[in-house]
């Protein structure tokens, strides 16, 4: 501490110098000695480091002075708060100073100095006190009418420090209001320009009184229209507003709107030009508010967009016609006599005008149609527009046109579904805007045409197909961006991109005529010296290739033209290795493409070619993108030789296996499969050996992926070279046994564990014969004690009847034995619990795929079980009995319905058999007997037992998709009457008949109104699985929907009844599950129809949910997280109604002598409330509301709630983030 101490007393004595090099040098070293984090000072040095810094301040060299104020941010923090306070007095006496100088250069040090105190949200006092005392300082600044560069500095560090610190000076708001509000009528533009800039920092953390009061004293203003002047000001002000304060100002816009609307008509382009600003922030903040205004606002910007009184564009169209037949000299001159006013301030009108319009488009997806019909031939008939600035606008509203019409994220058209009535305008205004366009592509204006492209490339990713007619038009245009001298870089890159939209949403045949046009200029590009250009061109021409001969259909273009040019240009990159690492790897991919489409017409380029790629799977930087391409190579239809690499290259590629990047495992692993397939017989045991041996270490439960695709590669390396997992076989079908016993097996990785079994019992070698594979996999299920022993997971079960049933169908001479001994352990009392489900389980997979009808006693025996007193028997029994009548319909369906008509107290579990039947089937060999199913079923729908007639729904919704069109207007008239429950499980995964269900769906979702509660909660369970399987069939029927499911969201008091339970009263919510199933709905309705809900009106119930019972607040947590990240705009306009529920969960305190479940269900709400309170703190300026900002305050500043905060943080950041299964 000492040295510090001695060192910094020797830059204070240089400080004193009268050579000003000494003072500048010791300033210097000082500065960076208070960057240091080590660095402390003891109260003397603090003291004396303070009045040295403020008095060169006064310096008479400028560099002295300048560090001098740059020395002030950093010593801050490192001194103690009353010396921050004495340097703020004198910087703030010094700013009101008569010396220009000092003014200048103490504001500069206030500026700091506000940039460096610590935020509100630290919690740390001296942040309030600094602020307060410099706020103080600077409305008395500001009255100094005489003098107006003070009033600048004091209106700029005013805006400083409300912009970052308006949260600790509440107590001064209304006073900074005073001091503003007179400087709006100032004579200075300047000043009131910088009062409105501060009236904007300070509107988010107003309180709503102090807003009210602003926003009437400025509509008031307007209102007297003292003059133009005014008007300016205050319509700026009011801009200015709206964009802070956002959804505030949506209150006053029934007051705002008819005094803006009414300027507008006023002949002063600057006047209009605020007009449609103020439009603009309304729009933008206020969307909902906006509604019944919003067709005057697009009648306006209609009308101005197009105001350009000193201009005739008829006559330039007339005259451009008349000299198209003219020379270049003629059009260089028509450039050179172009017309230009400066005086001319309509282009402003018009440009506000556009972006108006463009916050229209932004903020109404819904209107996208009638915008299609008034605004888009506007938009296209603009792009004309003389002035470049303007036109860039109009070419951006167009573009956010093109955007809303993409398909919303999440949502996807269904086949066979009706395309969007937005879509279809769009294809009918195609052939305008590229004739608007086609001159545009050949504008001297590099911005203009980078508009013009952005246009085309959002068109052809909207459109996929659409511009095939026009490419004759834009082809010239794409050249001309390419080839000509003057074009940036960034133009060439815009042109390239757009290129290779172009090319990846077109058939080949539409471009094969352009070939010879298009193809010299992107071989020229690929060789361009800048990175970026290749990059783009290499990409490009990858796609070029694909186009000059697909290989997924039959194509009479003639390629060999071409090929010399292609490969050349992209070889010379391919060899090079001091180039970008993106060039790179673009070279590899684009002659992958070369060699998979093109191989057979190199002759010997191919190998030497070949060569090189085997240099690049070596290399490490390359090697990812090399071993993709080879894989696309090896599966090339041309059957490349890849002989002559796979020696060497094979026992890299198992090298390769080692390794912890997970993408290169799984394209190598990959890689290894289709050669293993195509190239078979250039493959020796050593080469298969060198890649068994690495596979036994991928094949584990932690990546199941990775696991599958190993096991894909063992099955056709089994049927290639099956000695050789001899060797090594030991140790590979330990892993895969371990792995189908495994709790997280299923889909793709069980799929390929069974073909691998399949493959290796067929290969007949040692230790992996029918009879070992069968016991190692019962194994351990004859060691467990019982079925709900932890040493079997029963997922495993499943898992191994499946392996089983593969192996027994691979052999059919063992397979009668593996039935007979399933039958006894089944029938021997003895068996443990265990064995028996898993017979039972083989039995049915076995099975499904064999006919057992010469096991005559096994109806019996599963008939029996049905009365096992353990649950896990009676339905492993009945799935068996499902699965064996699969493979033996004839015998066992009618056995099966006979029983269901026959044992009512076995009817669940019959049931349950008949479901795996019709889940199984094909609808042919279902169709002879759906009859007789359906009028069983009808028998059985009005079951007492609720879970039996959850079953028959199933079976229902089924089997009518076995024939809708019949089934389905049966099921509809059953609506009327019987039990409605039944109807409401018709499932939304089949693609197929989706518009018989579409005409009838909107029949049974008016379930929903039923008066029987437990019909409409199914029924909201039906319409959640159509939002979350196929949300393009409620779509249309959500205007109906809507209300009758938000109608479920209220808690209803005629459904809560109290329940003497002894000398306690106990309350049940009878409609609890109701709401449950509603606002289960509204969380998937954000997934797949955000497009279509009204935010704001969903966001009521969702307030409303944030106050329920606990399984309603927990769901509502969850759909606040969502929000946030999906519309924060909206969510940021509720704060304030969703911080007070917020508030109370996370304060809440269990009563002192609850149960233990009482407080697990506290705190787990708590942790939910402070997931969402983290998502609403994720916002950008979020804490700029009061409610939230305080609410933030007491959660840091309270230990308990700060250590469940922070461990929430850590969480998200970890990729822990809760979600609601909504499958």
């Amino acid at each position: 501490m000492s040295n510090v101490t001695y060192h910094i007393s020797n830059l204070l004595e240089k400080m004193t110098s009268t050579d000003k090099d000494f003072r500048f040098m010791a300033t210097n070293d000082l500065m960076m000695e208070l960057q240091k984090d080590s660095i402390k000072l003891d109260e003397e040095s603090e003291r004396k480091v303070v009045a040295m810094l403020l008095k060169l301040l006064e310096d008479k060299n400028g560099e002295v002075q300048n560090l001098a104020v740059k020395c002030l941010g950093p010593l801050v923090s490192k001194v103690k708060e009353y010396q921050v306070e004495t340097m703020v007095d004198t910087l703030c006496s010094n700013m009101v100073s008569d010396k220009e100088q000092l003014r200048d250069i103490s504001s500069m040090g206030l500026k700091t100095v506000i940039a460096e105190l610590p935020p509100a949200s630290a919690g740390v006092c001296l942040t309030a006190n600094v602020c307060k005392k410099i706020t103080s300082q600077l409305i008395g600044a500001m009255g100094k009418q005489e003098d107006v560069s003070v009033q600048l500095e004091a209106l700029d560090i005013l805006s400083d420090m409300l912009a970052r610190l308006s949260g600790t000076l509440v107590s001064f708001h209304q006073s900074i209001l005073s001091s503003l509000l007179p400087q709006l009528t100032s004579p200075r533009m300047a000043v009131r320009k910088r009062a409105i800039i501060a009236l904007g920092h300070l509107v988010p953390s107003c309180n709503p009184a102090l807003f009210a009061q602003l926003t009437e004293h400025v509509i008031a203003e307007l209102a007297h229209g003292s003059s133009a002047t005014n008007a300016h000001t205050y319509l700026q002000c009011l801009a200015s507003i709206s964009r802070q304060g956002g959804h505030r100002i949506g209150e006053h816009l029934e007051k705002i709107m008819p005094m803006v609307v009414k300027f507008c008509s006023v002949e002063d382009d600057e006047l209009r030009e605020n007009c449609f600003q103020a439009f603009e922030a309304f729009l933008r903040r206020c969307p909902k508010e906006m509604s019944p205004h919003i067709t005057m606002v697009i009648k306006l910007c209609l009308k101005y967009i197009a105001y350009d009184p000193n201009y005739n564009y008829e006559a330039d169209d007339n005259h451009e016609e008349s000299m198209d037949t003219g020379s270049a000299e003629d059009e260089d001159q028509e450039s050179d006599d172009e017309y230009s006013d400066d005086d001319d301030m309509s282009w402003k009108v018009r440009r506000s005008s556009v972006k108006c319009l463009e916050a229209v488009i932004s903020s109404r997806r819904d209107m996208l149609a009638e915008l299609y019909r008034s605004v888009c031939p506007t938009l296209v008939s603009r792009f004309r527009e003389r002035e470049e600035n303007v036109r860039s606008d109009v070419f951006l509203a167009f573009v956010a046109l093109l955007r809303q019409t993409r398909p919303p994220y999440g949502s996807t058209l269904d086949p066979g579904s009706k395309e969007d009535l937005a879509v279809t305008l769009l294809k009918k205004q195609v052939a305008t805007v590229i004739k608007a366009l086609h001159k545009q592509l050949k504008d001297r204006s590099m911005k203009s045409r980078q508009g013009c492209f952005s246009i085309l490339t959002e068109m052809a990713t909207v459109l996929p197909g659409a511009l095939g007619e026009h490419i004759p038009a834009l082809i010239p245009g794409i050249v001309y961006s390419l080839t000509e001298k003057s074009t940036s870089t960034n133009m060439k890159i815009d042109a390239l991109s757009f290129l290779h939209v172009l090319l990846s949403s077109h058939t080949p045949e539409v471009f094969h005529p352009h070939i010879k046009v298009i193809l010299p200029p992107v071989i020229h590009c690929v060789e361009d010296p800048f990175y970026k250009i290749t990059s783009e061109a290499l990409q490009v021409t990858q796609q070029i290739v694909k186009m000059l001969r697909p290989l997924d259909k039959q194509s009479s273009f003639d390629a060999k033209p071409f090929v010399r040019d292609v490969f050349t240009s992209t070889l010379k990159r391919l060899k090079a290795a001091d180039i970008d690492q993106e060039v790179k790897e673009r070279a590899i991919s684009c002659m992958g493409h070369i060699i998979s489409h093109l191989g057979d017409q190199l002759g010997g380029d191919l190998q030497p070619t070949l060569q090189i790629f085997l240099e690049r799977i070596k290399n490490e930087i390359t090697r990812l993108t090399a071993v993709k391409m080879l894989c696309l190579i090896a599966a090339s239809s041309l059957k490349v030789d890849l002989r002559p690499i796979l020696t060497e290259g094979i026992p890299i590629l198992g090298s390769f296996l080692r390794k912890k990047q997970r993408a290169l495992k799984l394209n190598t692993l990959t890689a290894l499969n289709i050669t293993v397939t195509n190239y078979s017989d250039c493959f020796k045991p050593a080469m298969i050996e060198s890649v068994l041996s690495e596979l036994p270490a991928l094949i584990q439960e932690s990546d199941m992926h990775v696991s599958q695709v190993t096991i894909m590669l063992l099955t056709c390396m089994t049927k290639v070279c099956p000695s050789s997992l001899g060797k090594i076989g030991g140790a590979i079908l330990h892993e895969v046994i371990n792995l189908v016993h495994s709790p997280l097996l299923q889909g793709g990785a069980l799929c390929s564990i069974v073909e691998f079994l399949q493959a290796l019992v067929l290969t007949k070698t040692s230790n992996a014969g029918y009879r070992d594979l069968i016991k190692a996999l019962t194994a351990p299920f004859y060691k467990a004690k019982s079925a709900d022993s932890m040493s079997v997971h029963r997922q495993s079960y499943y898992s191994v009847a499946k392996c089983v049933a593969a192996l027994s169908s691979a052999c059919p001479k063992e397979a009668s034995g593996t039935v007979t001994n399933l039958i006894q352990e089944v029938k021997n009392q003895k068996t443990s619990e265990s064995v028996r489900i898993l017979s039972f389980l083989c039995l049915g997979e076995v099975g499904r795929s064999t006919n057992l009808g010469g096991h005559k006693e096994l109806k019996t025996v599963v008939m029996e079980a049905f009365s096992s007193p353990n649950e896990e028997v009676k339905s492993a029994a009945s799935c068996a009995l499902g699965n064996i009548c699969v493979g033996n319909l004839e015998d066992y369906l009618p056995f099966l319905l006979k029983e269901i008509g026959g044992q009512p107290k076995k009817q669940y579990l019959l049931l349950h058999s008949l479901k795996e039947v019709i889940s199984a089937l094909s609808a042919e060999s279902l169709k002879p007997h759906v009859e007789n199913i359906w009028s069983l079923l009808f028998k059985n729908c009005e079951c007492a037992e609720e879970g039996t007639r959850n079953v028959v729904a199933e079976c229902l919704g089924k089997l009518t998709l076995i024939n809708p069109a019949e089934l389905l207007p049966r099921l509809k008239k059953q609506l009327s009457s019987g039990n409605k429950t039944d109807f409401t499980y018709t499932p939304f995964y089949n693609h197929s008949h989706m518009f018989t269900i579409f005409a009838l769906l909107g029949d049974f979702l008016k379930t929903i109104q039923d008066p029987d509660l437990n019909v409409r909660r199914v029924a909201l369970v039906m319409f959640n699985s159509a939002a979350h399987n196929k949300p393009g069939l409620i779509r249309g029927l959500l205007t109906t929907v809507l209300p009758n499911l938000y109608n479920e969201t209220q808690i209803r008091k005629d459904l809560i009844r109290e329940v003497e339970m002894g000398p306690f009263k106990h309350t049940v919510d009878d409609g609890l599950d109701v709401r449950k199933a509603a606002f289960e709905c509204m969380y998937t309705l954000l997934d797949s129809c955000l497009d279509c809900l009204d935010i704001f009106e969903f966001l009521d119930h969702v307030e409303e949910g944030l106050k329920d019972h606990y399984d309603i607040r927990m769901l509502t947590f969850i759909m606040l997280v969502r929000l946030a990240s999906l519309c924060p705009a909206a969510v940021v306009q509720r704060l304030d109604r969703l911080v007070g529920p917020l508030r109370a969960t996370c304060t809440t305190k269990v009563k002192a002598g609850s149960v233990k479940q009482e407080f697990e269900k506290q705190e787990e709400l708590r942790r939910s409330a402070m997931r969402a309170v983290a998502a609403l703190l994720s916002i950008r300026d979020v804490e700029k509301s009061p409610a939230m900002a305080d609410f933030a305050n007491q959660i840091r500043s309270n230990v308990e709630m700060a250590t469940i905060f922070e461990s929430i943080q850590r969480d998200t950041m970890s990729g822990a983030v809760e979600s609601m299964d909504t499958s």
